[in-house]
Formats: structure tokens, C-alpha cells, sequence
């Protein structure tokens, strides 16, 4: 069992930023792939960025890519994701999520993760 609580969230205006922590504990398997998604009503879920907790390796969604950034502190079993140039379509409930990785090429934003946080949320305003 994998436990994941997010952190950060706010609302700001657009062009500003923020950094969103999941905190992960649980199952201490070698490497796994930490993920950030997001959801607003109506729309399906988006894969915004994963990161393989083992080598580093990250894969961001097109539409965040440039503007966030996917980081580890495994010291802290810590994920950051760092939103800059933040617009109002960026609006959502943000989630961690957590999957076992042993390989880089099982983490992407396409993957099925099967941990999930409570998600916190991210309000762009215009």
C-alpha cells in the first residue's frame, strides 16, 4: 500500500506560478514512476508529467511542456512539480499518482498508475 499527499496548490493569476509536493510513503520498492495529473469537470483526466524515481528520467505532457517541470527529492520521498507561465486553462484538480516502475520506459504520462492522492487544486484566474 502506497500512501500520496499533495501539497501547493492556490489560486493565482496568469503568467504567475506554483509548486505543487506529494509526499509518498508505503511500499519500498527500488524504483517506481511518480506521476502529477490533473481533471476539471466535464474533461477527461491529463497526464501533465511523470518522473522514474530510479534514473531520473521524466515525460511531460504537450500541453505543459516548457512551462512545468517534474523533480525528486528522494531524500524526502518527495515530488515537486514546478508550474510556471501558469494560464487559465491550467485550472484543474491536480493528483499525484504512483506506480512500481523497473523500467524508464514504463513511466510516461501514458502509463496506468495505480496510487492516487487526494488531488489539491489550481485555480488560474485571467
Amino acid at each position: 500500500q502506497v500512501q500520496l499527499v499533495e501539497s501547493g496548490g492556490g489560486s493565482v493569476q496568469a503568467g504567475g506560478s506554483l509548486r505543487l509536493a506529494c509526499t509518498y510513503s508505503g511500499n519500498t520498492y527500488s524504483s517506481r514512476c511518480m506521476g502529477w495529473f490533473r481533471q476539471t469537470p466535464g474533461k477527461g483526466r491529463e497526464g501533465v508529467a511523470t518522473i522514474w524515481t530510479a534514473g531520473g528520467s521524466v515525460d511531460y505532457g504537450d500541453s505543459v511542456k516548457g512551462r512545468f517541470t517534474i523533480s525528486q527529492d528522494n531524500a524526502k520521498n518527495t515530488v515537486y512539480l514546478q508550474m510556471s507561465s501558469l494560464k487559465p486553462e491550467d485550472t484543474a484538480m491536480y493528483y499525484c499518482a504512483e506506480r512500481s516502475a523497473q523500467l524508464r520506459s514504463g513511466c510516461t504520462t501514458k502509463a496506468v498508475f495505480r496510487y492516487w492522492g487526494q488531488g489539491t487544486q489550481v485555480t488560474i484566474s485571467s
